[in-house]
């Protein structure tokens, strides 16, 4: 494995991270040259493309031009009633738009001015669950080279009602980046984040990112992820959830681009009450390959996760998820869910689902399944017989099938943003 990817974490004496940070990218960069890749051996990575993620080939970001940054400031818009943005390109912060003050006490601070300002807040949270679902090696690479992302907080009893919104820009033929997100919930908070992955040209490119989400006793958090990078780019995104007693966690991933997309999504129910809801909606065409890989972890008794991924493929794509409902011996009461629907719009398409449960508990109720199947020919018949053409008939049915996943998302601005986006993105068969 060349080492071009660690050239990053080795200039970072002349960064303002602290001292604790420092040590803790060179013990990623050691672990992260430590750590075999992964092989057909590894049960987390059955059915993957494997070359996908030999990474040799690329290098740390460079910045980008001063009138490309600004041409980029314009094209952020995302959500039209979401008026405080993030805006990085390369993992360099462009701008911060805002239009209104926050609440007092609500910090939505670029990942690298927090470690200065706020750092024991950071230290606190960043990366404190280890990574369980396969991508252990690539959590090493993420810590070991991170240069920026967000950070925001939001403290006891504050309920924002407009969402928030961060944008990661990947520009440059062979460039990495390694987006982060932070996010701390205070008890009986409220907050919407969007985060949104986009590529300024069609060049080949890397994106390593980690979520973290913490959320406090009875605090609300929708978090959404839009993922529609070129389709010469390589994704790895992992996503950590901490949900406290009576606190509710909704996370949407809407996923269109990119030519291999692996995310891996954990939520931990850890206080009684707590619930998690996982929802996600993949359009696959062309070669794309989608690889899902989920936990939901139940440790207290009485908490509540519900899972729905939905999948339309076309061409040669696939899909491939593999998900586990865990429920710990403490967590009586445990009343989980886990559906995966495949809708495969061409013979050469593949679609692989491995549910799975894992019950440690009394007085559970736990359910899970897969289904893979075509569009109806009698629904497809009845939108012909009233004058709707085939094409538009197909993708009307694509656009409602995947649409039951953006309904369960409550904030209409949001799910108006992802129609659209999904729309722009379905075709006729």
């Amino acid at each position: 494995m060349s080492n071009a990817l660690l050239e990053n974490a080795q200039s970072f004496g002349s960064k303002a991270f602290p001292g604790w940070f420092h040590e803790q990218q060179r013990a990623a960069a050691d672990q992260y040259e430590s750590l075999p890749q992964p092989s057909r051996r590894d049960e987390s990575w059955r059915f993957a493309n494997l070359q996908a993620v030999d990474l040799q080939d690329f290098a740390p970001a460079r910045p980008l031009a001063a009138d490309a940054a600004a041409e980029l400031t314009g094209r952020s818009i995302g959500v039209s009633s979401a008026d405080t943005r993030l805006i990085f390109a390369n993992d360099e912060l462009l701008a911060r738009p805002a239009t209104a003050a926050l609440p007092e006490g609500v910090l939505f601070l670029p990942l690298a001015e927090a470690m200065e300002k706020h750092g024991d807040l950071v230290k606190e949270h960043f990366m404190r669950e280890d990574t369980v679902l396969g991508s252990r090696k690539f959590a090493a690479l993420h810590r070991s080279s991170l240069r920026n992302g967000s950070f925001l907080y939001v403290p006891k009893g504050v309920k924002l009602e407009a969402p928030l919104q961060a944008f990661h820009w990947l520009a440059g033929s062979g460039q990495a980046i390694f987006p982060h997100t932070l996010l701390i919930a205070e008890e009986n908070s409220a907050v919407t984040l969007v985060d949104w992955f986009q590529s300024v040209d069609d060049s080949k490119g890397l994106s390593c990112g980690v979520n973290d989400l913490w959320i406090g006793k009875n605090a609300t958090v929708r978090y959404v992820t839009v993922q529609d990078w070129n389709r010469q780019v390589t994704s790895i995104q992992s996503n950590t959830t901490q949900v406290a007693e009576g606190a509710l966690a909704t996370n949407l991933a809407l996923h269109l681009g990119g030519k291999y997309s692996r995310s891996e999504s954990v939520s931990h129910l850890n206080g009684p009450g707590a619930r998690s809801e996982m929802l996600a909606a993949t359009v696959a065409d062309d070669a794309q390959e989608f690889d899902q890989r989920t936990l939901q972890n139940h440790r207290a008794p009485n908490t509540g996760s519900d899972l729905l991924y939905k999948n339309a493929l076309y061409d040669t794509a696939k899909t491939i998820f593999a998900g586990l409902i865990r429920v710990e011996p403490a967590a009586h009461g445990t009343d989980a869910y886990q559906k995966v629907r495949n809708l495969v719009l061409s013979d050469e398409a593949e679609a692989n689902s491995m549910p799975g449960l894992e019950i440690l508990a009394d007085q559970v109720k736990c359910s899970h399944g897969a289904t893979t199947g075509e569009i109806n020919a009698e629904e497809l018949f009845y939108m012909q017989a009233r004058g709707i053409r085939a094409q538009d008939a197909y993708r009307l049915i694509t656009f409602g099938f995947l649409n039951e996943v953006l309904e369960r998302f409550p904030s209409g601005d949001v799910r108006d943003s992802l129609q659209a986006s999904l729309l722009g993105r379905l075709r006729g068969h």
